[in-house]
C-alpha cells in the first residue's frame, strides 16, 4: 500500500489497513465499469460517500458507528476492485470469502465489530440500492423505467435534492477521509 503497509490478502490484520490506503484505493475504482458521463469516473469512494449520506437520511437516530459502517461498506474493494453482481457471482464463493475477510478487518481496524448485525447489514443494503437508482439515472444513461426496474423507485423523500457530481480522484480521496474523521470523532 502506498502507506507502506504490506496487506496479506489471504489473511488480513487490522494493523495493516490505513484509511488513506482505503480512500486513495476507493477514489481510483470505477462503478459502473467505467461506463458514465462526465470527465471523471464515478468512483467507489464517491459511491460510499453518497451511501452514508442515504443511510443517514433513512435512519436519522443511527449512531455514528452505523454511519461508519455505511461509509466503509465496500471498503474491501480498494484492493480487490468493484466487480459487477454478475461477474462476482461466476467468480463463486471464494470472492465472497476474500471479501468477508477484508471486510472484517476493515471493521475491526476502525472500532467496528467484524460481522456488522443483520438488521444494519440491510439497512446499509437499502441505501445502497438507492445510490445504485440514483447513480443510473444520473450517470449510467438509465432511463426512469429501466432503474426502477433494476433498482426499485426510492422514496422521493430520501433522494430528494441529492445530485451526483463528478470530482477529481483527489477530491474524492480527501472528502472520503475527511467523512471518517468526522465520523471517527463522534464514536
Amino acid at each position: 500500500m502506498l502507506s507502506g503497509r504490506r496487506l496479506d490478502l489471504l489473511d488480513p490484520t487490522p494493523v495493516d489497513i490505513e484509511i488513506e490506503d482505503i480512500a486513495h484505493g476507493l477514489a481510483f475504482v470505477a462503478r459502473w465499469n467505467g461506463q458514465t458521463i462526465g470527465d471523471f469516473a464515478y468512483s467507489v469512494a464517491e459511491h460510499s460517500l453518497l451511501v452514508e449520506e442515504i443511510f443517514a437520511r433513512i435512519n436519522p437516530d443511527a449512531p455514528a458507528k452505523w454511519c461508519l459502517a455505511a461509509l466503509l461498506h465496500d471498503a474491501p474493494e480498494y484492493v480487490i476492485g468493484d466487480m459487477i453482481s454478475p461477474v462476482k457471482a461466476s467468480v463463486g464463493p471464494g470472492y465472497g470469502a476474500l471479501d468477508d475477510r477484508l471486510a472484517a478487518a476493515v471493521h475491526l481496524r476502525f472500532g467496528l465489530p467484524a460481522t456488522l448485525p443483520i438488521s444494519i447489514k440491510k439497512k446499509i443494503k437499502k441505501a445502497d440500492k438507492i445510490s445504485a437508482w440514483l447513480e443510473a439515472v444520473q450517470v449510467a444513461g438509465f432511463t426512469l423505467t429501466e432503474a426502477n426496474k433494476f433498482f426499485g423507485a426510492p422514496d422521493d423523500a430520501v433522494a430528494q435534492g441529492l445530485k451526483i457530481v463528478l470530482r477529481p480522484p483527489v477530491e474524492v480521496r480527501e472528502a472520503y477521509v475527511a467523512r471518517h474523521n468526522t465520523l471517527i470523532a463522534l464514536l
